[in-house]
């Protein structure tokens, strides 16, 4: 198990969910080093007791000590930095991620490390609409869902060790699943609700509506403060999946506005009916 033995982890991309997991793994006693853009991320992940050490470039001597690397980046960066660094991962390193699209770089990463180091892919279904290091907290991580996508070049050993990373982070619910099966089920959990919680803050143009508003519009937009680089490029790479679910949506949308408009209150209820009843199995048990 990996909290039984010494390891050295690196993490890649020292922001939130990066520095998340930093917190997370350092209380296990693991040496934990960081490579990022920002020196501030450094020094504040050093000053704070997050890393142990860490680098604003890929320094070589990080990456060969490395027993695990667990990567937070954008996903084209992630492939780049591969191409270009990955040569420098040792035999027998584990590598995972935190990337919210699996198919489009999954295998392309796979085929460009070097031999015996495994690339078992996973995305941690949580985060807060902050960014940075500092605003980093394993708590985020209590009792939410963690997803493992392997390929068939992946070991069973190197999915167990990528599952008790997960459960040493205090995730609730670890599920395996293909790449594609986390890409179809992504395209409608999250990225679809953040499509809708971004149309329904950019479709009514009241300047004045910040005074009125209530929780509900609170809590049905408040993934609608995106980070636009990062969500823009994950809706493009699952395009096609994505689509398909916006319009499912667009389907169910426009059959409830008939009932209105036909005044038909008994097909509005009983959707109303099939919504909750669906919504209770959400709840998480306290």
């Amino acid at each position: 198990m990996l909290v039984n033995i010494k390891k050295n982890i690196l993490i890649v991309g020292l922001g939130l969910l990066g520095g998340s997991y930093a917190k997370g793994l350092k209380r296990y006693g693991f040496r934990i080093t960081a490579i990022t853009k920002e020196q501030s991320s450094i020094d504040y992940a050093i000053e704070n007791g997050i890393i142990d050490e860490g680098s604003t470039f890929p320094d070589e001597r990080l990456i060969k000590d490395a027993d695990i690397i667990i990567f937070a980046l954008y996903p084209h960066v992630f492939v780049e930095w591969i191409k270009e660094y990955g040569k420098h991962i040792k035999k027998g390193a584990l590598i995972t991620d935190v990337t919210g699209v699996k198919v489009p770089i999954v295998d392309e990463i796979q085929s460009l490390l070097p031999e015996g180091a495994e690339f078992v892919p996973a995305h941690p279904m949580a985060g807060r609409e902050v960014s940075g290091v500092e605003n980093s907290t394993e708590e985020i991580f209590k009792g939410a869902n963690y997803i493992v996508t392997p390929t068939d070049k992946n070991t069973e050993e190197g999915i167990e060790a990528c599952c008790e990373i997960g459960r040493l982070l205090g995730f609730g619910e670890i599920s395996v699943i293909s790449p594609k099966e986390h890409d179809e089920m992504i395209g409608f959990l999250s990225q679809l609700t953040h499509c809708i919680a971004v149309s329904l803050m950019t479709c009514n143009h009241n300047e004045q509506i910040e005074r009125f508003t209530g929780d509900s519009f609170r809590d049905l937009t408040r993934i609608a403060k995106i980070n636009d680089e990062m969500w823009s490029e994950l809706f493009l790479a699952n395009k096609e999946k994505l689509l398909k679910q916006m319009e499912l949506f667009e389907e169910q949308f426009k059959k409830l506005k008939k009932t209105l408009e036909n005044d038909d209150c008994e097909e509005m209820r009983k959707i109303m009916q099939a919504s909750t009843k669906r919504r209770k199995k959400f709840d998480k048990e306290l």
